[in-house]
């Protein structure tokens, strides 16, 4: 009978931990849905091939290059308009930095996050102040 209870007892414990891990592993709260991951996969990586982009450029010439001058140049493979949902601009500051920014212009992604890199190859959200400036 007691090897019984505690066979019992052991079940119960273990099904609470189950339930308890199941609700935790499930629930990660600000998950995105697969489709915006994925695009914002594509965005990050279109990022930092145009800042790549933007030190050959500087390399090349000695000062960054807007968007339209990387694009005739030959350093940008494709259109930064209405790329994944997305438009791509270039500020340069005398021609010493830059910043290049994605911004969600696809009604369906008018809530995804606007994004931003610069001279440091990091991608920041927009809005958020960096370092090199």
């Amino acid at each position: 009978m007691r090897s019984w209870m505690t066979l019992f007892g052991l079940v119960i414990v273990l099904a609470i931990a189950y339930l308890l891990y199941a609700k935790w592993a499930g629930h990660s709260g600000s998950a995105s849905p697969p489709q915006q991951q994925i695009d914002l996969v594509g965005v990050k990586s279109d990022l930092l091939s145009l800042a790549q982009a933007e030190r050959m450029y500087l390399v090349a010439n000695g000062t960054y290059a807007s968007l339209d001058q990387l694009q005739q140049d030959g350093s940008m493979a494709f259109s930064a308009t209405n790329r994944r949902g997305y438009d791509y601009a270039a500020e340069i500051d005398d021609g010493e930095h830059f910043k290049i920014m994605a911004t969600p212009i696809d009604p369906a992604k008018r809530d995804w996050p606007a994004l931003f890199i610069n001279e440091t190859m990091q991608i920041f959200p927009q809005g958020e102040q960096t370092l090199s400036r």
